[in-house]
């Protein structure tokens, strides 16, 4: 017997147990059987059947969304003409489309459940929060910075309406619900969209300019620094209090001591983790539309690469995860520390944006 038939065989015995797999799980379930097994024998098996299929949906909604090719979305939204990609095209429709995988994806969005299995789920809802805070700083400088000439200039009404509406409470069940809201802001970063390559409508604008990004990038780095440090607490640290340094004349509120301990308690590594995961995952696809929209800036700042070496990191803080928790090891330690790797890529994205910083400042 060749190694085909081999195979074949161990196929077929394999689909025979499964259909004999089935047929008894039929029977077992079959109304006769339930009748016979009384009231609680039917509830029991009713409350295990709905136990085990809860589980299989909660794994299949934990999974992570993959990431999307900005340049192709943005091509969908304007049905296909390159000629409507305007600047600032790429990037609204990016943001938009963010905020549609969190509201579609596979279990919808999660943060607000309160039946299982969502409401059993701990880590997309992180993920689902790390995201939408990358959204909200994004829509935040559409509003404040790439869609207005300068100070003094009017906001676009549709961008005024969207920011709050985005940064409602992200667990609200009704009343309104969270979705509601969120659709209502993406409806209106579309209005803002369509506005941008219509002729007659003048006064919406996305201004491509170094000062703007520099702006964004400046709290798209406090968002890193945040995260990596919050990572880097995960095996407990010593730290030197550098809140005034650098400012002899600096003052805080209350006073607090030269060194501090910190560590993350061992039940929210899973979340800092995989809200780190999402925040990333956002922030990687918006820096790839600030490539196409800003993409002018960056050549003549030279800051290109800069930016491209960001977006690498981001993707590599992306890599599929092989143990079903999340491994917390000592630093130098025989088993892994996740965090501590997804720190080092996010410190290091960090460091690329405080350098791309620099570059836009300069002349």
């Amino acid at each position: 017997m060749n190694w085909k038939d081999q195979v074949r065989g161990r196929v077929w015995r394999l689909a025979e147990a499964f259909k004999g797999w089935l047929w008894r799980l039929g029977a077992v379930y079959h109304p006769k059987n339930l009748k016979q097994k009384g009231i609680i024998g039917a509830s029991v098996l009713l409350l295990l059947a709905a136990l085990v299929i809860a589980v299989l949906a909660g794994v299949f909604w934990s999974l992570e969304p993959d990431a999307f090719d900005v340049r192709q979305v943005a091509l969908q939204r304007v049905g296909g003409d390159a000629n409507r990609l305007v600047t600032g095209a790429t990037y609204t429709s990016t943001l938009i489309h963010i905020g549609e995988v969190l509201l579609t994806k596979p279990g919808g969005y999660l943060s607000n459940d309160v039946m299982p299995p969502g409401l059993w789920l701990d880590n997309m809802p992180n993920w689902e929060y790390g995201a939408l805070v990358m959204l909200r700083d994004a829509t935040g400088a559409l509003r404040n910075h790439f869609s207005r000439s300068q100070s003094q200039s009017v906001e676009d009404v549709s961008l005024a309406d969207a920011e709050p509406r985005l940064n409602f409470r992200n667990d609200s069940w009704m009343f309104p619900a969270t979705e509601n809201e969120y659709r209502r802001g993406l409806q209106a970063l579309g209005a803002y969209l369509q506005r941008l390559d219509d002729p007659a409508q003048q006064q919406s604008q996305f201004y491509a300019r170094a000062d703007n990004l520099r702006q964004y990038l400046e709290i798209v780095g406090k968002r890193l620094g945040s995260l990596s440090q919050r990572l880097s607490a995960s095996v407990g640290q010593i730290r030197v209090n550098t809140d005034l340094a650098g400012d002899s004349d600096a003052r805080q509120s209350t006073g607090t001591p030269g060194t501090v301990v910190v560590r993350t308690p061992w039940l929210q590594l899973d979340d800092v983790f995989y809200e780190a995961r999402g925040a990333t995952w956002a922030l990687r696809v918006i820096l790839q539309a600030v490539e196409y929209d800003f993409e002018d800036i960056l050549k003549k700042k030279n800051a290109l690469v800069s930016l491209r070496q960001i977006v690498r990191e981001l993707e590599e803080s992306q890599q599929s995860t092989f143990s079903p928790v999340i491994l917390n090891g000592s630093g130098f330690g025989i088993f892994a520390n996740y965090s501590l790797t997804m720190a080092n890529y996010i410190a290091r994205a960090n460091a690329a944006v405080i350098d791309l910083r620099t570059l836009m400042q300069q002349g």
